[in-house]
C-alpha cells in the first residue's frame, strides 16, 4: 500500500480552507439587504456571485472527501470508472481524481 500521509494532509487543509470560506459566504448570503433600491440590486448581483462561488466550493469539498475516503479505504489513486491505477503526475495535479484521464 502506498504511503498518501503528504497528499492526505494537504486534502485536509484544503478542505479546512474551503470549509471555511464556504461559512464565510453563508455568512454574507444571509445578512439582510439594504434599504435602498439601487444599493439592493447591486448587493444581489453579488450575492449571485458569492452563490457560485459558493457552490463550486461546496463541489470540491465533495470531491476531496470522496478522496479522503478512498485513502482511509486503500482505494486512492484507483479509476472509480474502470479499476486502472490513475498516473501519479494527474494525483499530483488533481489530488481529488477519481477517475484515470481515459475515463476523465
Amino acid at each position: 500500500m502506498t504511503d498518501h500521509t503528504a497528499i492526505q494532509a494537504e486534502l485536509e487543509k484544503r478542505l479546512r480552507e474551503l470549509s471555511d470560506r464556504a461559512n464565510q459566504i453563508d455568512d454574507e448570503l444571509s445578512k439582510p439587504g439594504d434599504d435602498d433600491w439601487e444599493e439592493n440590486a447591486i448587493e444581489a448581483e453579488d450575492d449571485e456571485v458569492l452563490s457560485g462561488v459558493g457552490r463550486a466550493a461546496i463541489e470540491e469539498i465533495r470531491r476531496i472527501r470522496l478522496a479522503l475516503e478512498a485513502i482511509s479505504a486503500g482505494t486512492y489513486g484507483v479509476c472509480t470508472e474502470c479499476g486502472a491505477k490513475i498516473v501519479p503526475e494527474r494525483l499530483e495535479a488533481l489530488p481529488e481524481a477519481t477517475r484515470c484521464t481515459r475515463c476523465a
